[in-house]
């Protein structure tokens, strides 16, 4: 049975894994938390990003496939086109995952959040304050934990399988604008995601990630 929820990982879990090496760098290096002023996160933020979860998910479940590719993080995304060989590759393996899933005779019937969310503030960038210039968070990130269930129908057998995967989506968002993109969580580990947002906490743990079959 674990080969069976091997590939029944949905599309934009199935992208997500193929990104295995940490993105450079970047200047945030050099930046502590305790340097950037930070502020409350409403709970209209939170709720905004458990619904963009949502959206996608719906989404996804309707076969439209592309839209995890559209509303992917771009960090993300770049790192992961960039693994596969271009965004034209990325869109073609993503073609060839969801004529797989079809004649495996797999579907999607289900994805949703679940649980309790956590969220933090990213990517530091400069404001005035008072008259003086502060390092400041622009960005949102909100995990939301989701489960997502998949059919499965063997040839021969007229019952079918229902499988649950309980992963997340990282949720990401400027402040100024609220535009949730999403870094899906089942492959993802806090050495991907500390290599693109080094701010993070350093006590900070992601929601679990697991499959079982439904009985």
């Amino acid at each position: 049975m674990e080969g069976a929820l091997k590939r029944l990982i949905p599309l934009f879990i199935l992208l997500s894994a193929v990104v295995g090496c940490p993105a450079s760098l970047s200047a945030q290096e050099v930046v502590e938390a305790s340097d950037v002023l930070s502020e409350p996160i409403p709970e209209e933020i939170v709720a905004s990003a458990v619904a963009a979860v949502a959206k996608l998910g719906d989404e996804v479940v309707l076969g439209k496939y592309k839209v995890a590719i559209e509303r992917m993080n771009p960090l993300w995304k770049e790192r992961t086109a960039k693994r596969v060989g271009g965004m034209q590759k990325l869109e073609a393996q993503l073609e060839n995952v969801a004529r797989e899933m079809v004649a495996q005779g797999i579907s999607m019937i289900s994805f949703k959040p679940v649980g309790k969310p956590v969220a933090h503030e990213i990517w530091p960038g400069k404001k005035m304050v008072g008259g003086t210039e502060r390092l400041v968070y622009t960005q949102w990130m909100v995990l939301v934990p989701t489960a997502t269930r998949f059919r499965i129908i063997r040839e021969g057998d007229p019952k079918p399988i229902v499988l649950e995967s309980v992963s997340y989506q990282v949720a990401v968002s400027d402040k100024v604008k609220i535009d949730w993109t999403f870094i899906d969580g089942s492959s993802l580990n806090l050495g991907d995601l500390r290599s693109m947002y080094l701010t993070l906490p350093k006590d900070m743990e992601l929601p679990p990630v697991h499959k079982r079959e439904v009985r």
